[in-house]
């Protein structure tokens, strides 16, 4: 209703942009990469960011119907409306002429199933509400890593494969920027100084569950197992999803082995830190596969996660390095660090049409009907 009153009152502003996200209450990522292009090329445009971190307080609630009223306004005055997840407001609106809604989905590649593709899961939204709320509409243009995964985006959107374009990820420039991994460095010993000269070993296992908020995160991994089998040269830093609380608790026996990552930095910047990742479901290991490092696969409950959610590939087949499901396997693969980087090379090859460091300049030229840069 808002949205419609709005179309009738305010025309469509050909010079405004708006960036709009639920995940996050800033500027980042994707989002972020973009605007720093758009910024660069049309500086006489409007800017708008229009951020809301989903709380499921009533108080919470409350304040997201106001966000909802000021982001209907803008998704009905902007040439673009930019997102980055699932966005409510876009779904229960019929866009107006001259206004395109686009998706810089926060994942990279196709790994575990999303959207449409869950239908038939215990994840996927009930039937009720997709009769309410068609999620995933209304998406005017999509940009991914790679045609291979077009068709899982296609499929999971609900949309015309053609709309779909494989021109890069923009957070991704952020590993080709002449960025010092000795700053970084120093600014993780800065804070923690339990990291330092040490192997810094990632750990950042996907969220779970389907809610923006979780009550808690175990880890299924032994800390103070590792802490006792590993060289002391080793740290973990602990990264979770920005939907997981933060009431992970560390042992007092692991406290000076484990790290635990929250707002000091971004996930881009943890991959670089990182000498070893260990995740489990999370789509950051084809961001990660750009550095040329490598990875394992704590999959203590697989059966579980194909039953909830499912993947586009056989998960067994597809990861890009071993899969363990105990602490003892993981410590001894880390003990000696035997790594094939060969399949990490592979697994980029395959889910990166470019790998220059460009996506942002590639998607705001193909927006603005310019030419785009490293096009065959």
């Amino acid at each position: 209703m808002a949205y419609s009153i709005f179309c009738l009152f305010f025309k469509v502003d050909e010079k405004k942009v708006t960036f709009a996200s639920s995940r996050s209450k800033k500027m980042d990522g994707n989002l972020y990469y973009v605007w720093k292009e758009f910024n660069k090329r049309e500086p006489d445009y409007q800017y708008i960011e229009s951020f809301y971190k989903i709380d499921n307080s009533i108080k919470g609630k409350f304040a997201y119907f106001f966000h909802i009223l000021k982001d209907s306004y803008h998704l009905a005055t902007s040439k673009y409306f930019i997102i980055d997840d699932y966005h409510f407001s876009v779904y229960v609106i019929h866009p107006r002429q001259g206004t395109e809604i686009i998706q810089l989905w926060h994942a990279c590649g196709a790994f575990k199933k999303f959207g449409m593709s869950t239908l038939g899961k215990s994840f996927a939204p009930s039937q009720e509400y997709l009769q309410i709320v068609k999620i995933h509409s209304n998406y005017s243009r999509v940009y991914v890593s790679s045609s291979e995964v077009t068709p899982f985006y296609a499929e999971a959107f609900d949309m015309n494969a053609e709309n779909i374009y494989p021109l890069g990820v923009p957070r991704t420039d952020y590993f080709f920027e002449s960025t010092n991994k000795e700053i970084l460095l120093k600014k993780l010993t800065d804070l923690f100084p339990a990291a330092a000269n040490k192997r810094l070993i990632l750990y950042a296992p996907t969220f779970r569950g389907k809610s923006h908020q979780q009550d808690g995160f175990i880890s299924p991994i032994d800390f103070k197992l590792l802490k006792d089998s590993l060289a002391k040269d080793t740290v973990f830093l602990v990264h979770l999803h920005p939907y997981m609380s933060s009431s992970f608790q560390i042992d007092e026996a692991a406290a000076d082995f484990v790290i635990h990552i929250t707002e000091e930095f971004n996930i881009q910047e943890m991959l670089i830190l990182a000498d070893v990742l260990i995740t489990d479901y999370s789509s950051i290991i084809f961001d990660y596969s750009l550095l040329n490092k490598p990875a394992a696969f704590f999959a203590h409950d697989l059966a579980e996660y194909v039953e909830e959610r499912d993947f586009y590939y056989d998960y067994e087949k597809f990861v890009p390095g071993p899969i363990f499901t105990n602490t003892e396997e993981l410590s001894r693969w880390l003990e000696l660090a035997d790594y094939n980087l060969a399949e990490i090379t592979a697994f980029q090859k395959r889910f990166f049409e470019y790998t220059d460091g460009k996506a942002s300049e590639r998607i705001v030229s193909h927006l603005l009907n310019q030419r785009i840069p490293g096009s065959y």
